[in-house]
């Protein structure tokens, strides 16, 4: 018996072992892609791209008839004639790396007991050895703003790379912003294949709560000396001066401008999360340059008088107001469909580079990261991926290659491993 279950817990070692892949090595020679289409995440298009990269930094972005190989640089050349590169997208507004299994409350660590944290930091909660992280990588997601759940302040998130051995590793920004969910005008109670709509009694109540703490922490932030420390005042103290974001997470049209207004009278930079009807306000939320993290586009509508299409055009208008916005999906293993949302709202009016850059480099610029990240322009970091089909079609999307920060990661994940083994066996 005892070597029965010493040879199971070597078993289950070994298979643990297999599920973490080493994170890469930095990059030691210089890369040259050349032949690819290029979409650089800035809006631009370059049909026979030239893209170089060394140490983690692109060093050219160019038309391939247009430049000449220098061969002193002794180049890794990738022919990428017929693919398409990509920089790497980004996941906003995610729990990735926060839990593994839904279903088991032991791997779920999101969320904190209590209504207000602004304290609690999501960065030191994520996983870089969780399973789910490869799957999302293998379709061009490489950066995700894991971010907590729960209660009315959630509290931190923070920018992260998809590719580290700890967290410390992964950081790419941390601390990012503070995320409030806003209360609801309206509550909603389902019943089999009804659902019963009230009005919030306790509105008004939980709106004065919020002001009241905005005014408890611009006080605190306003003292020469504070002795002791209140953590959860001290974590608010980037929303006066702007250094960090506050993401209120709402939907309707009356508490997105009434959020903002609030905001902005405690001078914060404010950001909508899930926006379903940024749509209908678009000349509001543009004159107040309110960037919108949008819900996911492939969902049903969320008014019974609003087109059944509305979330999959939402993205299309919002463009054409000259509003910044970003795609986002929610939970941790959905982000490897990240890019199909954006693809759905291409087939429904949205210019394809525009969506590229809803999930690059508009992104990059809500989340403050835009200066080293979210395009493939000279000098920022080299994490982009090579792809043989549309990355936005589900059909075609096949990532061959991807670097993070000039790092050629491992695309291989527990999917795939899985594919093959069935393959084999049901094959023979």
């Amino acid at each position: 018996m005892k070597n029965t279950i010493l040879f199971f817990l070597s078993l289950l070692f070994v298979g643990s072992l297999m599920a973490q892949q080493t994170p890469a090595a930095p990059q030691t020679q210089p890369i040259l892609i050349t032949g690819a289409t290029a979409h650089l995440g800035n809006g631009i298009r370059i049909e026979n791209s030239f893209i170089a990269f060394e140490q983690g930094k692109i060093t050219i972005v160019a038309d391939a008839r247009t430049v000449n190989i220098d061969n002193s640089k002794n180049y890794k050349i990738i022919d990428a004639s017929g693919k398409h590169v990509y920089p790497g997208f980004i996941a906003p507004n995610t729990n990735l790396g926060l839990v593994e299994i839904g279903a088991v409350r032991s791997t779920r660590d999101f969320a904190e007991v209590g209504q207000l944290n602004p304290s609690i930091r999501s960065i030191i909660a994520y996983n870089t050895d969780s399973r789910v992280t490869p799957t999302v990588r293998s379709n061009g997601v490489l950066m995700a703003q894991v971010t907590p759940q729960g209660g009315r302040v959630s509290g931190q998130s923070s920018v992260v790379v998809l590719d580290a051995w700890n967290w410390e590793d992964a950081a790419y920004r941390t601390d990012d912003g503070i995320h409030l969910n806003w209360p609801r005008v309206f509550t909603r109670r389902w019943g089999g294949t009804s659902v019963e709509t009230s009005k919030n009694k306790n509105y008004a109540e939980q709106i004065r709560a919020i002001e009241d703490l905005f005014k408890e922490a611009q006080a605190y932030v306003e003292k020469q000396k504070v002795d002791p420390k209140n953590l959860k005042l001290e974590a608010m103290r980037g929303l006066f001066d702007q250094s960090k974001n506050l993401y209120v997470h709402t939907q309707d049209a009356k508490t997105i401008m009434e959020a903002t207004l609030l905001a902005e009278q405690f001078g914060m930079r404010i950001v909508i999360v899930g926006g379903r009807d940024s749509w209908m306000i678009t000349d509001f939320v543009k004159e107040h340059q309110v960037p919108v993290i949008l819900r996911q586009s492939l969902s049903l509508p969320g008014r019974i008088d609003a087109d059944i299409d509305q979330p999959y055009k939402t993205a299309k208008l919002l463009q054409e107001a000259g509003i910044l916005f970003a795609f986002s999906v929610g939970g941790g293993w959905q982000q490897r469909n990240l890019p199909f949302h954006a693809g759905h709202s291409v087939a429904f009016g949205l210019d394809y580079e525009a969506a590229i850059s809803g999930l690059t480099l508009n992104t990059a610029k809500i989340l403050g990261v835009d200066k080293t990240t979210g395009s493939i322009e000279k000098g920022k970091d080299a994490s982009l991926f090579i792809c043989e089909g549309d990355a936005l079609d589900m059909r075609t999307c096949k990532v061959v290659q991807a670097f993070i920060q000039g790092r050629e990661i491992d695309l291989d994940n527990k999917q795939k491993a899985l594919y093959r083994k069935f393959q084999d066996k049901y094959g023979e």
